[in-house]
């Protein structure tokens, strides 16, 4: 896990309050005041389980990022008067364009879904939709970032890492937040920000369309395994490592980037064993791997990456996250959102029977969700534009109603006239889901209280079960 190092370089890298390993969120810029917990030792361990602000009725995060936008009218936003208005003239400009795919009551519920989600809308009464979503970027890096963090314009931390900081992790043995496959270039989804960088989000897999996985394990975690050392050789030098940081640390009385360095190093060398071994899937079941579409064909990328997620979470990970790229179908509509959804459909609709069988979903939170959705209007003929004024997530899971619709948008779903729900509301009520008030989850930098919601946010307790 770590090279050779001598006594200077120990002392020099100890110093300079960073560590070794490649692990995204395992090494330590700690600012402000630390969110360490006590343990019964007496020692201060960032990753300690903490009690939530009030009772929870969520435990756990499942987030599925839609990245590029899926069309809301395509999939969950039932517009007849779309279909009816084919072709003429839209207010805001350009020519609507109806969907290609018949929507359909489904479930006890009666929801609206289209035919681009068959196997999803066999869960209509699990989910709660949310027609009423609006956040303040039209494009796609600026509401990516607003989505995960709560605002476009600076580097804030993650509502990942926001959760961990919040209520810690309850397996010692792994990351608190784990953010699979993410796309090239989008730290910020799973960063910590100003926040002691363990409640970042560890990286597995080399992300979007272009992870790939071996037949029998999941994505690779970097650096996980160190072919020079044993392990009883880097337990060795581990611990001459901690105890420079302990000198130091005692020096100093209080130092939460060294507090930091100490757990993150502890963590890791923990995760050699634990980690291979959850990733490995090579015991799941024949019929799991098919359920999860995992076993082969369009599903198999998507679907294994969903087995990950509840084999994470069954594990006590807090919040996982789970990318599927290139919905931004500005042409080719038809085609390309129908590939989409076929690689994602089964293995999601995999996750909610295979956590509800297992009696995960009471405490699980799963979201769908892209940064925005697409306009009613044509573009290029078979395509949609970015709508950032009305789309549609869901959840399911977690406390929150199901076969429930919240919101709606105008008769071609342009945008959000009923119930409007703003990202800050949206993250306000995943915090409120999980126990903790908004409003009072902040940590200090640079002089002031900083909080994921900055001073906006309402939560929306009709969803709630």
């Amino acid at each position: 896990m770590f090279a050779n190092l001598s006594r200077r370089q120990a002392l020099q890298t100890v110093s300079a309050g960073f560590g070794f390993l490649a692990f995204s969120g395992l090494t330590t810029a700690a600012a402000g005041r630390a969110g360490a917990a006590e343990t019964s030792s007496g020692s201060r361990n960032p990753l300690s389980t903490r009690p939530p602000h009030f009772p929870a009725r969520a435990k756990h995060v499942i987030f599925l990022c839609m990245q590029g936008g899926p069309s809301h009218v395509d999939t969950f936003d039932y517009k007849p008067e779309l279909t009816r208005d084919h072709g003429k003239r839209a207010r805001y400009g350009g020519t609507l364009l109806a969907s290609p795919w018949a929507f359909r009551q489904r479930g006890e519920s009666g929801l609206w879904i289209s035919d681009l989600f068959p196997e999803v809308a066999k869960h209509a009464d699990q989910l709660c939709l949310i027609r009423s979503m609006q956040c303040d970027q039209p494009v796609h890096p600026g509401a990516m970032t607003q989505m995960h963090t709560g605002t476009a314009q600076f580097i804030r931390p993650s509502l990942g890492a926001w959760t961990l900081y919040g209520l810690g992790t309850e397996n010692d043995s792994l990351p608190g937040f784990v953010s699979l496959s993410p796309p090239a270039g989008s730290q910020r989804n799973y960063g910590s920000a100003f926040l002691p960088a363990i409640y970042g989000g560890t990286k597995v897999g080399r992300g979007g369309r272009a992870a790939r996985f071996a037949a029998d394990a999941g994505p690779p975690v970097p650096d996980i395994q160190n072919p020079r050392l044993s392990k009883s050789q880097q337990r060795r030098q581990l611990d001459f490592i901690q105890s420079l940081n302990q000198d130091k640390l005692q020096r100093e009385s209080v130092h939460p980037g060294i507090e930091g360095v100490i757990e993150s190093y502890e963590l890791a060398f923990r995760m050699q064993d634990a980690m291979p071994e959850l990733m490995d899937m090579s015991g799941e079941s024949r019929e799991t791997l098919a359920m999860y579409g995992a076993d082969g064909g369009a599903t198999e990328n998507f679907g294994k990456q969903c087995l990950l997620a509840r084999r994470f979470v069954e594990a006590g990970v807090r919040f996982v996250e789970v990318t599927h790229g290139n919905w931004d179908q500005h042409a080719n509509l038809s085609r390309d959102h129908q590939a989409r959804a076929e690689a994602c459909d089964r293995p999601i609709a995999a996750l909610l029977a295979d956590l509800q069988q297992r009696d995960l979903l009471k405490d699980t939170l799963v979201i769908w969700g892209g940064e925005f959705g697409r306009t009613p209007a044509a573009q290029n003929g078979d395509g949609r534009n970015h709508n950032n004024k009305g789309y549609t997530t869901w959840m399911a899971g977690g406390g929150v109603k199901g076969g429930f619709s919240y919101g709606a948008t105008d008769e071609h779903g342009f945008e959000a006239v009923e119930d409007k729900c703003h990202i800050h509301d949206w993250h306000a009520t995943i915090l409120h889901l999980l126990g903790l008030d908004h409003k009072r989850l902040t940590y200090q930098y640079a002089g002031r209280d900083f909080r994921l919601t900055d001073v906006y946010g309402n939560v929306i307790e009709q969803i709630m079960a």
